[in-house]
């Protein structure tokens, strides 16, 4: 089960102090879209281009990391000035987080990956050995129905991770801007 244990669960992607991450030796941001940046299927909104124009002026070289189409994805990248994107990356499976760290030219000691499900986003990071950090779904519940469905099997694995934190893991926590929210 540690492999699906994030190495972090935190409420909002908004939250997290990346200046902090940068100090830290964080050059490169892997990122899921859909109810971790935005509701699903929802536009860049002003919040998330401002937060991309922060973290490129941070010096955070960013990609996302999508199941989804290229459409949707390749818009919501040049909403934002993302660096680019793997569309339809098969997540869990590891090749949509190398291929982002290749074309970015970094690798697992110096990338993030940051995402709102466990059996893709979490799953695949932790098997590419990306540092992952779960963020609370933006609008739970307000999905298409096989995402509502892994999202009832995900509750017993977020309970567990709950009451027993890592279960073995180095416990990594990402800095936050105004504290740590627990759940």
């Amino acid at each position: 089960m540690p492999k699906l244990f994030p190495d972090d669960y935190v409420k909002s992607t908004y939250d997290i102090d990346f200046r902090a991450l940068y100090l830290e030796g964080y050059r490169a941001l892997l990122f899921d879209v859909d109810n971790t940046l935005v509701p699903h299927d929802a536009p860049a909104d002003e919040r998330a281009k401002e937060l991309f124009t922060m973290l490129h002026n941070e010096g955070f070289k960013c990609m996302f990391i999508s199941n989804n189409s290229e459409p949707r994805v390749k818009t919501f990248c040049e909403a934002v000035g993302a660096f680019g994107y793997v569309f339809k990356a098969k997540k869990p499976k590891v090749f949509g987080y190398e291929e982002g760290m290749r074309r970015m030219s970094t690798d697992s000691t110096n990338t993030l990956f940051f995402g709102d499900q466990i059996f893709t986003d979490i799953w695949g990071a932790n098997n590419a050995g990306v540092r992952s950090i779960l963020v609370k779904p933006i609008h739970k519940f307000r999905e298409p129905g096989q995402i509502i469905l892994k999202r009832l099997l995900e509750a017993p694995i977020l309970l567990t991770y709950r009451l027993f934190g890592s279960l073995g893991r180095k416990k990594w926590r990402a800095p936050l801007k105004d504290g740590r929210v627990v759940f």
